[in-house]
């Protein structure tokens, strides 16, 4: 009897492959053109449907079924949408969203939802860890930006340069943490020493540029290896 996390990840497995691999452009331009007129449309939500009722067992075929129905439905929605990553996204969650439903509705009771949430509520280390990663995403790069406004004022393309930075940072603090979190120290030096190749290694830089990155990035990595020790402590 195939278990419930097997269950889950066969699942997502499927959706993987056959989104990404199995899925050729010409059935996406194919798509984009007709909409719901398009055969590939519907081509791609059988292959969908099919192989994951092949992974997760044929007992399943509601699932298979609502997975087809589903697949095909927000697929030729998305065929009406811009190509933008706010809408790759939104496809990408709504396709998640059917696979948590189905697998809620196969394996899941609600008692069983409210005893895990009661246990997960109680736990202070997991809200702890939480709330330091939502720090260290866009306050903290709020709070750097501000401290850092100085050096950033007297930089001609500050602009472009600061957003550049506020996702490299915020991709930075992350693993950092991480790091500090699992008490592997010496990758954060690896870490610190590759970004230090990349992007100090500019010729003809102009110093107060070359200020504010490397202030800006010791902030960052300093705060994050404090929010981690906080953590820990």
């Amino acid at each position: 009897m195939i278990t419930a996390s097997t269950w889950l990840i066969k699942i997502i497995l499927s959706h993987l492959v056959t989104d990404f691999i199995l899925q050729p452009k010409s059935w996406v331009d194919d798509r984009n053109e007709k909409h719901y007129a398009s055969f590939k449309l519907y081509l791609h939500g059988f292959t969908t449907a099919l192989l994951a009722w092949i992974l997760i067992g044929w007992q399943y075929w509601l699932v298979a079924l609502v997975i087809l129905v589903t697949h095909t439905l927000i697929d030729g929605w998305k065929s009406y949408q811009k190509p933008t990553l706010a809408y790759f996204l939104a496809d990408q969650v709504l396709h998640l969203l059917v696979i948590i439903g189905c697998f809620y509705f196969t394996f899941i009771q609600w008692n069983e939802v409210q005893v895990a949430w009661q246990q997960f509520n109680a736990q202070t280390v997991v809200w702890k860890t939480i709330t330091a990663f939502v720090f260290l995403t866009t306050p903290a790069g709020i709070l750097i930006g501000q401290l850092t406004k100085q050096w950033r004022d007297k930089i001609p393309d500050a602009e472009s340069l600061a957003n550049a930075g506020k996702w490299i940072g915020m991709v930075e603090r992350i693993i950092i943490l991480l790091f500090v979190l699992q008490s592997e120290y010496s990758a954060i030096g690896l870490l610190v020493a590759a970004k230090g190749i990349i992007r100090f290694n500019e010729k003809d830089r102009p110093e107060i540029k070359t200020e504010y990155l490397v202030i800006g990035t010791l902030m960052s990595i300093g705060l994050a290896i404090i929010t981690g020790l906080a953590i820990k402590w």
